[in-house]
C-alpha cells in the first residue's frame, strides 16, 4: 500500500496537484472485494470513497496554501484495515488581495464600505485594513476574521484631507501562520462639512423666573438642504426642525442648565452649546422645627421662611404660606404650633405663593419628617438566661421597653463599677460581662441607668435577685455508713449516706464501687442527703465505696472513700463455738464420770469391809450405825441423773471416815424415835436379799443373836420416811430403789 503526490511535495500556489492512494489485495478467482478509502490532511478526513478498484485519485486544481499539510490514506477491506505512510504537501505563495471602496471622495464622518478579497484562496482568512497619511507609516484601523476569501467592512474618517487605504490577509496552518502581500493603495479624499449650528437666546441667557425666553438654532452657509436641527435639554429633545428652529418657554429656576443645539446630516453630527441661567425671584422656602430634639409631650413650632427675594419683583408682605401634613392642608398661618404626640408624627411641608405682575409663583419646601422621640422607660436589669451560677462569670442585660434609639446604658456596681453600652438597634439589649460572685446578695449591688437625651431612668438591682434563679454549687459530699464500718455483720442492712452541707436542689446522688467504678444507684431529691441501702449484706459487699453529687451547676463533686468489712453472723459464731466446745465438754464429762465411777467402786469396797469386820455390839449400836448410814444415803443430792450417779453418791457417803460413823452412832437417842415407830400394818415385810443373807448370818453368829424381822421392819419404816422426802423433791422412785438396795445390803 502506498501514497503518492504528483508532481512533487512542494509546489507553487496555483499548481495542479494529484494525490494517489493504492493498495494491493489478494483475492480468490475473479472476485474483487470492495475497498473503503479514507484520505486525511493533518489527521482530519477530507475525502472518502468505496470502490472495487485498488486505488483512488484526489485532485487539487489549483493547489493553494490552505491545502498544505500532512496527507495520509487508510484502506479497509472487510474487517482488515491498513494505513499508508503520511506524505507532506507544501504549497508556497499567497495571492495578493484586491481592495475596493464604495466612495473615495467623502465628507468628514461620512461612512463608506471597503472590500478586501483573495478569491483564489481558501478560507478561513484574517483580513487587515490599513490607513496611511503622506510620509507616515501605515496604521492598522481594522481586523476582521472571515470564513471565506472576501471581507467587507464600513469605515469613516473624521479628519479633513486625503489618506491612503490598503489591506492584506493571513492564514493559519498547522505548520504556522502565513501572511499575504499588501494590496495596492487607494487614495481617499475627506472634505469638511459646514453644518455646525448657531444658537442664540433672547432676551439674554441670564433671566429671572417668569421671563419669556426664545432659543434660535440654525445651520448657516451649507450647500446641503436636508440637514436636521435639534434643541436638547438634559438629553431630552425639546424641538426638532429642518435647517432652523425657534423654541419659546417661561423661565423657571429648574431651567438653569446647559442646552444643546445639534445639526445632523446622514450620520454626520455637529453640536453647539449654550447655558441658560434663571435667577429666583424668591428662594425655595425652608421648613424648620423648634426644638430640634423633640420628645413626646413637648410643644413644637414649624416655621416656613424664604431667605432670598427680589424686592423689585415681588412684595414680600403679600406672600402667602401654607402648611401640610402628609399632603393634607393644616389650614393655619405661619408659624404652626402643636404638641408632640404619636398622632402628630408624619411628613410636613410648606408652600409659598408670590405674584409678579400677572404671574403667580408657587414654591414648595423640602419635606420635614417629624418623629417625636419616646423618653426612655425605666430599665430592667436581668441575668442572661435567667439563671446565675454562684462562682461562675455571668452576663447582665439592661433593657428599656420604650425609648427612642440610640439609648445609652450605664451599669453601676461594686468597687465603683461604671460601664457604658450604647444600643442602636431595635430590640437589642445592653450586655455587660461580669466576673463571678459568691453570694446571692451581691446582685443587689448592681443598678442600671438608661438615657436617650430626653430622660434618664435608673433600674435598681433589687428586682434582679427576685427574677433570677440562683444556683449554688455543691460542696464536697461526705459519705458515712450506718451502722459504722466496724459493726457490720452478715444479714444486716447497710445504709450509705451521701450528704452535702450546701448546694441548690434538686441534687443527684450516685454511689460507686471504688474498685469497679460502676454506678450502683442514682437518686435525685430536694434534700441535702441521699441514702442507698444494701439489704442482707454478705462478704461480697465488702470493699471501698464513694459517692458523687451534682446539681444544676453541673459540677460533680466526689466524696471521701469509705471501706467496709462484713463479719460473720453471730449465730454462725455461736454454732462454731458450740461445735468446738462439745468435744472438750464431752471429754471432761467422760473423765469426770470415770473418776467418780472409780471412787464409787473404791468406797463401796471400803464400806463393805467395815461392815464385815465390825465387832459384835448391841442391837441398839448396830441399829444406830445402820440408821446413820441410811440417813446419809437418803439425804444425798437427788439431782444426779441416772442410777449410777445416785449410787456413786451413796458410795461416797459410805466412804466417809470412821469418825463420822462414830458421831452418827452417838446420836442414838434421836434415832431411837425412828426405831420405836410401829410398823405399817399395810406394808408387807421387806424381804432380805438372798445375796446379803449369808453375810448377815455370819455377823449374827459372831454377835448377839437378833431377829431379822425387827431390823427389816425398822428399815422399812425408815424407807417410807425417805420415800416421802424423795416425793417432795420429785425423785421418789430413785431414792426408794437405792434405799431398798442399801437395806438389802445391810
Amino acid at each position: 500500500m502506498g501514497l503518492w503526490i504528483h508532481p512533487q511535495n512542494t509546489v507553487q500556489s496555483g499548481t495542479p496537484v494529484t494525490i494517489r492512494c493504492q493498495v494491493t489485495v489478494s483475492s480468490v478467482g475473479a472476485f474483487h472485494p470492495e475497498h473503503h478509502f479514507r484520505l486525511t490532511r493533518d489527521d482530519i478526513p477530507i475525502y472518502t470513497s468505496n470502490t472495487s478498484k485498488d486505488s483512488i485519485i484526489y485532485e487539487l486544481n489549483p493547489a493553494r496554501a490552505a491545502d498544505s499539510g500532512s496527507y495520509g490514506c487508510r484502506v479497509t477491506v472487510k474487517d482488515k484495515s491498513k494505513a499508508s505512510v503520511n506524505r507532506k504537501l507544501d504549497v508556497t505563495g499567497l495571492q495578493t488581495p484586491t481592495l475596493l471602496l464604495s466612495n473615495s471622495e467623502l465628507y468628514e464622518s461620512e461612512e463608506f464600505k471597503a472590500t478586501c478579497s483573495a478569491p483564489e484562496e481558501k478560507g478561513p482568512l484574517i483580513f487587515h485594513f490599513y490607513k496611511k497619511f503622506r510620509d507616515l507609516d501605515p496604521e492598522r484601523i481594522k481586523r476582521i476574521l472571515s470564513t471565506g476569501s472576501v471581507s467587507v467592512t464600513t469605515l469613516s474618517f473624521s479628519h479633513i484631507g486625503d489618506c491612503f487605504l490598503s489591506c492584506e490577509y493571513e492564514i493559519n496552518l498547522v505548520s504556522g501562520t502565513r501572511r499575504s502581500n499588501r494590496s495596492e493603495e487607494i487614495r481617499v479624499l475627506v472634505k469638511g462639512l459646514s453644518i455646525t449650528p448657531v444658537v442664540n437666546v433672547l432676551p439674554s441667557n441670564t433671566v429671572y423666573e417668569g421671563d419669556i425666553v426664545e432659543f434660535h438654532c440654525r445651520v448657516v452657509g451649507s450647500p446641503l438642504k436636508n440637514i436636521e436641527v435639534f434643541l436638547i435639554k438634559n438629553k431630552t429633545i425639546l424641538k426638532k426642525e429642518k435647517m432652523a428652529l425657534v423654541y419659546r418657554l417661561t423661565a423657571e429656576a429648574s431651567d438653569s442648565r446647559e442646552l444643546v443645539c445639534k445639526a445632523q446630516w446622514e450620520n454626520v453630527q455637529k453640536e453647539s452649546y449654550i447655558t441658560l441661567t434663571v435667577k429666583e425671584i424668591f428662594s425655595k422656602p425652608k421648613l424648620t422645627l423648634e426644638p430640634t430634639n423633640l420628645y413626646e409631650g413637648n410643644n413644637f413650632k414649624l416655621n416656613c421662611s424664604i431667605s432670598i427675594y427680589v424686592p423689585d419683583k415681588i412684595d414680600v408682605n403679600k406672600t402667602k404660606y401654607f402648611y401640610y401634613k402628609d399632603n393634607k392642608d393644616l389650614n393655619t398661618s405661619s408659624p404652626y404650633h402643636s404638641v408632640a404626640r404619636p398622632e402628630s408624627n408624619g411628613n410636613y411641608t410648606c408652600k409659598v405663593e408670590a405674584s409678579y405682575f400677572l404671574t403667580k409663583f408657587t414654591k414648595m419646601s423640602q419635606t420635614l419628617h417629624i418623629q417625636a422621640k419616646v423618653p426612655v422607660s425605666k430599665p430592667v436589669l436581668s441575668v442572661k438566661g435567667g439563671t446565675l451560677f454562684l462562682g461562675k462569670s455571668f452576663q447582665l442585660l439592661c433593657h428599656s421597653e420604650n425609648g427612642t434609639l440610640p439609648i445609652t446604658y450605664v451599669l453601676f456596681g461594686p468597687d465603683n463599677l461604671r460601664e457604658h453600652r450604647q444600643v442602636s438597634k431595635s430590640g437589642e439589649k445592653a450586655v455587660f460581662h461580669r466576673p463571678p460572685i459568691f453570694k446571692s446578695s451581691d446582685l443587689d449591688k448592681f443598678r442600671c441607668q438608661a438615657q436617650n437625651n430626653g430622660r434618664e431612668m435608673v433600674g435598681l438591682g433589687e428586682q434582679l435577685r427576685r427574677s433570677t434563679k440562683i444556683i449554688e454549687p455543691l460542696w464536697k459530699p461526705e459519705l458515712t455508713i450506718r451502722p459504722s464500718e466496724s459493726d457490720i455483720s452478715e444479714g444486716q442492712s447497710v445504709s450509705f449516706v451521701c450528704s452535702v452541707q450546701k448546694g441548690s436542689p434538686p441534687i443527684t446522688y450516685t454511689w460507686y464501687n471504688a474498685e469497679t467504678k460502676n454506678p450502683l444507684y442514682t437518686l435525685t431529691n430536694f434534700k441535702t442527703e441521699g441514702i442507698y441501702t444494701i439489704y442482707n449484706v454478705n462478704g461480697q459487699h465488702g470493699g471501698k465505696y464513694y459517692c458523687e453529687s451534682t446539681n444544676a451547676a453541673n459540677e460533680g463533686k466526689r466524696s471521701n472513700v469509705v471501706t467496709i468489712g462484713v463479719s460473720m453472723a453471730r449465730w454462725k459464731k455461736a454454732l462454731i463455738i458450740v461445735f468446738c466446745l462439745l468435744p472438750i465438754l464431752a471429754l471432761i464429762l467422760v473423765i469426770a464420770f470415770r473418776k467418780r465411777l472409780f471412787n464409787q467402786e473404791k468406797r463401796t469396797v471400803s464400806v463393805r469391809s467395815k461392815l464385815s469386820v465390825k465387832s459384835v455390839g448391841t442391837k441398839a449400836e448396830r441399829l444406830s450405825l445402820t440408821q446413820a448410814e441410811v440417813f446419809e444415803v437418803s439425804n444425798a443430792t437427788p439431782s444426779m441423773m441416772g442410777k449410777s450417779v445416785w449410787s456413786d453418791h451413796v458410795s461416797g457417803s459410805e466412804s466417809d471416815d470412821q469418825t463420822s460413823t462414830i458421831n452418827q452412832e452417838k446420836q442414838e437417842p434421836q434415832n431411837n424415835e425412828v426405831q420405836t415407830r410401829d410398823p405399817d400394818p399395810n406394808k408387807a415385810p421387806v424381804e432380805q436379799s438372798t445375796d446379803a443373807a449369808p453375810s448377815e448370818a455370819r455377823h449374827s453368829q459372831q454377835g448377839v443373836p437378833e431377829k431379822s424381822d425387827s431390823v427389816s421392819v425398822e428399815y422399812a419404816q425408815l424407807n417410807r420416811d425417805n420415800d416421802q422426802q424423795s416425793d417432795n423433791g420429785n425423785h421418789g422412785d430413785h431414792s426408794s430403789n437405792h434405799v431398798t438396795e442399801t437395806d438389802e445390803q445391810c
